[in-house]
């Protein structure tokens, strides 16, 4: 996509010449006599590409790269002089110029020039836009809620994002520890760096290990090469260790060294690596009772325990069950292409009833599975999973009243995905065995 280009230049029909041929590359041209004059438009306009003469009335182009890169520093220049000479090029590269050409002697050269200084521009601009769509999507401001336990959460987290400080994470199954993570990530001044997450739950201990310190060549059957762990991989950024818990007891000792030592040492080697890395972890375990009962490292839970945030469960947040539901909404309609569906009265009153033990996970899920379901503009209590529809009456209905609505759900959901089990165990939040065996008992075909 070509650029905005500025000329700035006091040889008038040279400047209109040059304007006009840019212009027919497709280039939006702006066109200055004056230092003075182009610094206005500078000021003013959204300049991509400035195309600046060295010898000019009220300066030195030379000199004004450096201004220009100083207070516009997406602004890519490239000097024209008239008497190239080794010393002026020489500086005006170290003054932050893309390039220096001689009047004349490079006009062929001009618009190559000028298209590369645009990719450059362009390529710049994708990068400001994801950082700020990454900014924006990991925001404070993007956590959803109003209830005061929400939102004193939010504030403990933004006193503490500045700092280096370790930040311990305690709240029930899926009520956004990872969210809060990569918020306080991207409000800290480690933003640009890397946030790493591990589950610590997900691994079995020797790839855990491995995961979280590295191995080198042949430290192991199957080390074929050396790895950097995630600790190396989160250098200068952030590692967020969710259920932290789960860890076992050894390599709560080799983490506690690397939280005193700022040194990690890779599965087989000798020499520590020296790394910069905040940890936030997350648990939904009591460590204390877990102390007690041998199975977590009291040092180990005083160096995460530096600065504690509890995150409520969404029955200590019952009236941000509709804020999110909404919002889950407008997120799935969008993402399976229906137009913005609303929630009907009965629907609502069932979210609203029910016990999340799972919390926003839960309730995403939920939500997701009855968009995917829905026919019309209105969601209702039927797309709603089974046991949320029924959640009030489940002591008065029968077994028999039960597996009835569980076997109408469940074909229902086979009939969406055209028989694919698999994905109809995902959005029935049901491990595919589970399925085959529902399948089989209500005789399902």
């Amino acid at each position: 996509m070509p650029c905005n280009v500025l000329i700035i230049d006091d040889e008038e029909k040279l400047r209109k010449l040059i304007s006009r041929i840019i212009a027919l590359e497709g280039y939006t041209v702006m066109e200055a006599a004056t230092i003075k004059a182009g610094m206005k438009i500078l000021a003013k306009e959204e300049v991509d590409i400035l195309l600046c003469d060295v010898k000019l009335p009220d300066g030195n182009g030379v000199d004004f790269v450096a201004t220009v890169k100083q207070k516009f520093p997406s602004v890519e220049v490239i000097l024209l002089t008239a008497y190239g000479n080794i010393p002026d090029g020489v500086q005006a590269m170290k003054n932050g110029a893309f390039d220096y050409i001689t009047k004349g002697d490079d006009n062929d050269k001009l618009i190559p020039l000028l298209n590369k200084a645009s990719e450059k521009v362009q390529l710049q601009k994708r990068v400001l836009a994801l950082e700020k769509q990454v900014s924006d999507k990991y925001s404070f401001d993007k956590i959803i809620g109003k209830s005061l336990a929400v939102k004193e959460a939010i504030q403990l987290a933004k006193k503490v994002a500045p700092t280096d400080a370790t930040v311990l994470l305690l709240g029930e199954t899926g009520t956004g520890k990872e969210v809060f993570a990569q918020a306080i990530h991207q409000e800290s001044n480690r933003a640009f760096h890397p946030f790493v997450a591990l589950n610590c739950s997900a691994f079995a201990h020797d790839i855990l290990e491995s995961e979280l310190f590295g191995h080198i060549a042949g430290a192991f059957t199957g080390a074929i090469k050396d790895k950097k762990g995630l600790l190396e991989e989160a250098n200068g950024g952030t590692l967020f260790l969710d259920e932290i818990g789960e860890m076992q007891l050894d390599l709560q000792a080799k983490l506690l060294r690397v939280l005193e030592t700022a040194e990690v040492m890779r599965v087989g080697d000798t020499k520590p690596k020296k790394i910069n890395v905040r940890i936030i972890a997350a648990t939904n375990r009591n460590l204390k009772e877990e102390i007690m009962q041998g199975r977590f490292r009291e040092d180990l839970f005083y160096r995460l325990n530096v600065f504690t945030i509890q995150l409520p469960s969404l029955k200590e947040r019952k009236e941000d069950i509709m804020l999110l539901a909404e919002f889950f909404v407008r997120l799935f309609s969008l993402k399976v292409n229906k137009p913005p569906l609303q929630l009907s009265n009965e629907c609502r009153e069932r979210l609203l009833s029910y016990e999340w033990k799972g919390n926003i996970r839960e309730l995403r899920n939920a939500i997701e599975r009855a968009v995917i379901l829905s026919e019309g503009n209105m969601l209702t209590e039927k797309e709603l999973p089974f046991e949320i529809q029924y959640a009030r009456q489940s002591n008065m209905l029968s077994a028999f009243d039960l597996g009835s609505v569980e076997k109408l759900h469940i074909q229902r959901v086979l009939n969406h995905t055209g028989g694919n089990k698999t994905e109809a165990a995902r959005l029935l939040n049901i491990g595919l065995t589970t399925l085959y065996r529902k399948i089989e008992e209500y005789k399902i075909f």
